[in-house]
């Protein structure tokens, strides 16, 4: 057993992000383990660019209310205790409402992601 010591906070950068997003890494595995855990933080209207993880990713809401999108879907409203999987492949974004604060738990294997544009304005306020 190891008593692994808190990391300090890391802003989310701004090719990844919309707006204020700040992040902790919760658990990163070692070979052979993938998982990747982390505590992220979205203040009002802040979001993901679109992207996708080759293996899916499953996010945790635990506090605030935010959005989530998959490319050619509807925007979903997300609250406290909604869990979101998003399959591997699918290209998707999340964030939080335009007047709340979000937190969710992002949990999935490897660093993978592939990144592409930011969500508009439009996009964004599309629901």
């Amino acid at each position: 057993m190891e008593l692994l010591p808190k990391q300090a906070s890391a802003k989310g950068p701004a090719q990844w992000f919309t707006g204020d997003v700040w992040f902790d890494v919760i658990a990163r595995g070692e070979a052979p383990s993938r998982v990747r855990v982390n505590t992220v933080r979205f203040a009002p209207c802040a979001r993901t660019a679109w992207h996708s993880h080759s293996l899916g990713q499953t996010l945790h809401v635990t506090d605030g209310v935010g959005l989530v999108q998959s490319r050619g879907g509807e925007v979903v409203v997300i609250r406290p205790g909604d869990v979101i999987h998003t399959p591997p492949g699918e290209e998707h974004w999340h964030g939080a409402a335009p007047d709340n604060f979000m937190v969710h738990t992002a949990i999935w294997e490897d660093d993978d992601a592939t990144w592409g544009d930011h969500v508009t304005d439009e996009e964004f306020g599309a629901r």
